[in-house]
C-alpha cells in the first residue's frame, strides 16, 4: 500500500547541535534533489552525500530506495545544524516543493501499511522512544524485534492446523466414519493454547506495571515516619515530614528507578480514629491506594503497631519497623520486619533490595520472555481465550466439528487483531498512531 503523496518532518528534538529532517514518498529523492546543490536524483540507496541547500545550511543527505527504507518508500534525511530556524526555512522548502507536513506516527504507520512491521511491533516503536528504564527499554525492544509477533504466530498456526483437520472432516461428511481430528488430542492441544493465551493475558499486570511503574503504596499510622521514608527512597525532600499528627491529608506520588525497575512511591495519609473531615478523606484515599498498589510497604515504630491490612491476590505486603535506633533491645520483631531508620537511612538499602527481588520473583514472562504491555493486546487475549475456551465446551459436548471451527475461527482473528491482520479502518489505526511524535 504505497502512499501516493509526500511527507515531512523534523525527527529530533530541535535546539540540538545537529537536527535530521525526514522526508518520505514516492518523490522524495526528486524533491530533495530540487532544494539540494548536487543531483541526487539518480542516487542508490543507502548513500550519503555532502552538500549546500539553496544558502541555508551546509547538509549531509542520506537516501534510502523503497522497499530497503523504514517505510517501505523512498525515503531522504537531511542531516543539518539544528536551529529552529534552519529547521524551519528546510521544512518551508520542502513544502513549496510539493512534500506536505507528516502527522504523529506516520512514517511508522506508513511502515505498518507499507508490510514492514505488523502492528503490535509498530506501537512498540512508541515505547522505545519512552522507555525511561533498562528494563522498559528491553521489554519494547523485544516486542519491535518481533517477540510478541512469533509467539502469536505459532499459536495462529497451531489453530489454523486445528480448524484445517475440522473443515476436512465437512469435506467427508457422507463418509461419517472419518475423522482426521482425533478428539482426545485436538482438546489436549486446545488446552495447551488456551493455557498460552491465559499467561500472555495475566502477563499484563506485570507489562503494564513495568511501563507505567510498580505501585508501591506506603501505609502506616500517623508519625510513623511514612514521608520520610519516602523521602530516603527518593533521595529527595518530596513530602513535608512534621511531628504534628496528621500532616499528610493527600496522595503524594513521586518515581524511583532501582535496579533498572521503576517503582511508583506514594506516601499516605496516617491511618487513625479521626473526627476531622478532611484527614477522614485522606485516609480513605490511602486505603483505596492500597487496594491499588502491587506491594505495600506497612510501616510502624516502636509506639504504633501495624495497621490491619489485608493482602490482596497479586499483592505482596513488606512489614517494616521505622526508627531502629529507639528500638529497645527486648522488642519483639512480627512478622520478620524489615528494620530501618528512614531518618539516618540506615536499612534503606535492604529495603530497596526487597523491594528489587519482589519485581523481579514475580515475573509471568514465558521462557522466551514475552510480556504484554498494551492494553489493546490484553483486550484481544481476553476475547481470544473465550473464543478457545467455548470451542473446548464445544469438543467436550461432543458438538459438531463446523461449530468448533467457527469458535477456533474468532479465536484466530482476534489473535490477528493484535498483528494488524484484520484491523482495516482509519480510525483505529488513528487512535493507535495518534500519541506518537510527529517525525516518527
Amino acid at each position: 500500500m504505497i502512499a501516493s503523496d509526500n511527507i515531512c518532518a523534523i525527527a529530533t528534538a530541535i535546539g540540538g547541535a545537529i537536527g535530521v529532517i525526514r522526508v518520505s514518498g514516492p518523490e522524495a529523492v526528486g524533491i530533495v534533489a530540487g532544494v539540494f546543490s548536487k543531483d541526487i536524483s539518480q542516487a542508490k540507496g543507502y548513500t550519503m552525500h555532502h552538500g549546500y541547500i539553496e544558502g541555508i545550511d551546509e547538509v549531509i543527505v542520506t537516501v534510502c530506495r523503497a522497499p530497503h527504507s523504514y517505510t517501505g518508500e523512498d525515503t531522504v534525511e537531511i542531516s543539518c545544524h539544528g536551529s529552529a530556524y534552519i529547521l524551519s526555512q528546510v521544512l518551508n522548502l520542502l513544502v513549496e516543493k510539493g512534500c506536505r507536513l507528516a502527522g504523529p506516527g506516520e512514517f511508522t504507520k506508513r511502515a505498518y501499511l507499507n508490510g514492514k512491521m505488523d502492528l503490535s511491533q509498530a506501537e512498540a516503536v512508541a515505547d522505545v522512544i519512552a522507555s525511561q528504564t533498562a528494563v522498559q527499554h528491553r521489554v519494547a525492544m523485544q516486542q519491535m524485534r518481533g517477540g510478541i509477533s512469533s509467539k502469536l504466530q505459532v499459536l495462529r498456526d497451531e489453530l489454523l492446523h486445528l480448524t484445517s483437520l475440522l473443515e476436512l472432516e465437512l469435506d467427508f461428511s457422507d463418509h461419517e466414519e472419518l475423522e482426521f481430528a482425533d478428539r482426545t488430542e485436538l482438546e489436549k492441544l486446545a488446552d495447551t493454547i488456551n493455557n498460552e493465551i491465559q499467561r500472555l493475558s495475566s502477563s499484563f499486570r506485570e507489562g503494564n506495571a513495568i511501563k507505567n511503574g510498580i505501585p508501591v503504596a506506603i501505609i502506616g499510622a500517623p508519625n510513623v515516619g511514612k514521608s520520610t521514608l519516602l523521602n530516603a527512597l527518593l533521595h529527595d525532600d518530596r513530602a513535608i515530614v512534621s511531628d504534628i499528627q496528621g500532616t499528610t491529608r493527600d496522595l503524594i506520588e513521586d518515581t524511583m528507578t532501582i535496579g533498572g525497575y521503576l517503582f511508583r512511591f506514594i506516601d499516605t495519609a496516617g491511618i487513625r480514629n479521626t473526627d476531622d473531615t478532611i484527614e477522614q478523606m485522606g485516609i480513605e484515599r490511602s486505603l483505596k491506594a492500597a487496594e491499588k498498589a502491587q506491594i505495600i510497604i506497612l510501616l510502624a515504630d516502636e509506639k504504633s503497631p501495624f495497621p490491619d491490612i489485608q493482602e490482596k491476590e497479586h499483592q505482596q505486603i513488606v512489614y517494616v519497623i521505622n526508627k531502629s535506633d529507639k528500638l529497645k533491645p527486648d522488642h519483639q520483631n512480627l512478622h520478620s520486619a524489615l528494620e530501618i531508620s528512614a531518618l539516618h537511612g540506615s536499612g534503606i538499602k535492604e529495603l530497596e533490595e526487597r523491594l528489587l527481588s519482589i519485581a523481579t520473583s514475580s515475573s509471568n514472562a514465558g521462557a522466551d520472555g514475552v510480556i504484554i504491555t498494551n492494553q489493546r493486546h490484553k483486550q484481544a487475549l481476553d476475547t481470544a481465550a473465550t473464543d478457545i475456551q467455548r470451542a473446548m465446551q464445544s469438543m467436550h459436548m461432543g458438538l459438531t466439528g463446523d461449530l468448533i471451527s467457527e469458535d477456533l475461527r474468532l479465536c484466530i482473528n482476534h489473535l490477528s487483531d493484535i498483528l494488524g491482520g484484520t484491523i482495516t479502518t482509519n480510525e483505529v489505526l488513528g487512535n493507535i498512531f495518534k500519541n506518537f511524535c510527529v517525525g516518527k
